[in-house]
This record gives C-alpha cells, sequence and structure tokens, in this order.
C-alpha cells in the first residue's frame, strides 16, 4: 500500500521533481561557469581592457555553460544542439551587455581598483543574469513547444 501512495504521488508532481532537477543542474552548472568566467576575465584583464576581457571570457563560458545545460540541465528536450546556442546567442548579448555596463560604471566610480575587485562585480551583475538566463531557458528554448 505504501508502494502505491508514493507512486502516486510522484505521478501526481512530475513537474516540480523537473524543475528541482532542472534548477539544482542550473546552479552547479552556473556556479562552476561563475567561477571561470570571473577567473578567465581576471586573467585576461592583465592585458586587456575591461570590455575585451569581459567579451572573451564570456563567450567562452557561454558556450560550454549552454551545452552542459542542453545536456544536463535540459536532457531530454528535443531541442536540437545549433537551435540552443542560437537561441544563447541572443542572451549572450544582453548578458555582455549588462555585465559590461556593470563594469564599466564601477570602474567610473574607482578608477583604481584591481581586476579582481572588477572580477568580483562581474560576478555579482552575471549572477543576476543567471537568473534571468534560467528562466528564458526554461520557458522559451527548451519549453514545452504548443502547436498553434
Amino acid at each position: 500500500m505504501r508502494r502505491l501512495s508514493t507512486r502516486h504521488s510522484v505521478s501526481v508532481r512530475p513537474g516540480r521533481t523537473t524543475l528541482n532537477r532542472q534548477a539544482g543542474w542550473f546552479v552547479v552548472i552556473g556556479v562552476a561557469s561563475t567561477a571561470g568566467q570571473a577567473l578567465l576575465y581576471w586573467l585576461l584583464r592583465h592585458w586587456a581592457s575591461p570590455p575585451v576581457a569581459n567579451l572573451a571570457s564570456l563567450l567562452a563560458v557561454t558556450v560550454l555553460n549552454t551545452e552542459a545545460n542542453r545536456r544536463l540541465t535540459f536532457r531530454g528536450s528535443p531541442v536540437r544542439a545549433l537551435r540552443a546556442h542560437l537561441a544563447a546567442g541572443g542572451l549572450f548579448v544582453v548578458a555582455y551587455l549588462v555585465t559590461t555596463g556593470t563594469v564599466l560604471v564601477f570602474r567610473h566610480y574607482r578608477p583604481t581598483a584591481s581586476p579582481a575587485a572588477e572580477a568580483l562585480v562581474l560576478v555579482t551583475s552575471f549572477a543576476l543574469m543567471t537568473v534571468v538566463r534560467f528562466s528564458l531557458l526554461r520557458l522559451v528554448v527548451f519549453g514545452p513547444r504548443r502547436r498553434v
């Protein structure tokens, strides 16, 4: 009898289980991506301007992040790799504008700030963009298809 109730509760809330799994993988991938981008930005920042260092680090991380999310977070989705990466490209542009703008505003008020301080500011804005990215990927890119 207990087995029946367990099965019943799982079948009643499959969307919640899927959301929990997706959010869990997205957090793991997001933390790794944020740390990777901050480290790469910090390294590049010693030779490049903030916009160039951000562009290079964000581009490298976005490609890896999108593929990891496609394979782990949204596994089982019928969305093909090319479509996922093209959609992520649009999100990349928004993320680049927001994160670069944040760093440039920070540098305006703290012109002598170190690359490490810039990277910390970048992490904050990147984390905010990650929440937006998850929502849009889940709802628009990997969400259920509706036939009209």
